[in-house]
């Protein structure tokens, strides 16, 4: 069948992409899916940083490539247990196989055949159903159809909006999975977020859930920072205004229980690190360019019992979390729909992708 999608065919363009025009809007041949796979009519995805840094060139990626990887949809066809045409269906950005080493130890975002696949740009299969392009991340989900594997997909609510549905599948998977799942706050802790984007945001969504206190925002965004008070921030820190590591520390009473970063930067997560008290753990959820490197002081590991950790995917596993944190929104827990900032249309994503790179919006998502 012939789709129309946004297709990335080069790398590093210079901004404003609204002059530069790096996702070009193509008409495409889109193979049936094979065995394990679904045809899915695309109805949302969300624009992400990790989109941006495969288009500015800081997240390389094979190429060409149909960017998209949050994203929600309704199945037109399947060829896998489990699934029926009909099904609402969110999207996880990694294909866990269920079988490898790491899938046994429901550590799915560490799923080796996914990730092996998510870097060829193939399906978890090894197969490309695109005509000419890659798949990124298993999804493409700027495009009206997209053919996935079985497991990168998840049954959701059809209720549920499609524009709140796609949030699910990275900002809030990412994000509250990593206070949940990768720290594993206990109430009464206290906990710092840096960088209140979509991901950071939810981050903060989780730590409220979690019964963190007190609560400290970190951004250089004054509208981001009073929003992340209206969520449940107990204090909001401007980064261009004060010494962000000081600033933490009496915010928390001589540094943070947990700190989570969310930015992708070195420098940042450097300074969360800093804001973290004897004992602490620093998380960091952002993706730097691989050139960047941290320097911490290495004693301070096990003189102070400091741990400095990654979380990828939230350390979710997606079929148990994406329903729940769906759960917890519907329940009025989880107030996702805040992080909304507006949608867009398939010949807008370029514009949109200048504002994401501006730092003004916090989650757009693009109606198909």
């Amino acid at each position: 069948m012939i789709v129309r999608g946004a297709v990335l065919r080069e790398m590093g363009l210079p901004s404003p992409y609204a002059e530069s025009r790096p996702l070009r809007i193509e008409e495409l041949e889109l193979a049936p899916p094979g065995p394990g796979e679904l045809l899915v009519r695309v109805r949302a995805a969300g624009l992400c940083h990790s989109d941006l840094s495969v288009i500015d060139g800081s997240r390389p990626r094979v190429m060409p490539m149909l960017l998209g990887h949050e994203a929600t949809g309704e199945v037109v066809r399947s060829e896998a247990d489990g699934f029926a045409p009909g099904d609402t269906v969110g999207f996880a950005f990694v294909p866990a196989c269920g079988a490898c080493g790491h899938c046994a130890e429901g550590r799915a975002a560490l799923c080796e055949p996914g990730a092996a696949a998510n870097s060829a740009g193939t399906l978890l299969s090894g197969a490309r159903r695109l005509d000419g392009v890659y798949h990124h991340l298993g999804v493409s989900g700027f495009a009206d159809h997209a053919v996935v594997s079985a497991r990168s997909a998840v049954k959701i609510d059809p209720s549920l909006p499609p524009e709140i549905a796609a949030l699910f599948g990275c900002a809030v998977m990412t994000g509250v999975g990593a206070v949940v799942n990768t720290a594993r706050v206990r109430a009464g802790q206290s906990a710092v977020v840096f960088g209140l984007g979509g991901v950071g945001l939810s981050a903060l969504l989780g730590a409220v859930l979690a019964g963190a206190h007190p609560l400290v925002a970190v951004d250089v965004v004054p509208e981001k920072l009073e929003l992340a008070r209206s969520l449940g921030a107990t204090a909001a820190i401007d980064a261009r205004d004060n010494d962000v590591v000081d600033a933490v520390r009496e915010a928390t009473g001589g540094g943070a229980h947990y700190a989570f970063e969310t930015v992708g930067s070195a420098a940042v997560l450097g300074q969360a690190y800093a804001a973290t008290r004897r004992g602490g753990t620093t998380v960091t959820v952002g993706l730097p360019h691989p050139s960047q490197t941290l320097s911490i002081p290495a004693v301070s590991l096990v003189a102070e019992e400091r741990t400095l950790k990654g979380s990828y995917l939230g350390s979710a596993i997606p079929s148990r979390d994406i329903p729940r944190y769906i759960a917890l929104y519907q329940a009025g827990r989880l107030p996702v729909d805040r992080l909304l900032t507006s949608t867009v249309g398939l010949d807008d994503l370029n514009e949109a992708f200048d504002a994401l790179a501006a730092g003004s919006p916090i989650r757009q998502v693009l109606l198909l």
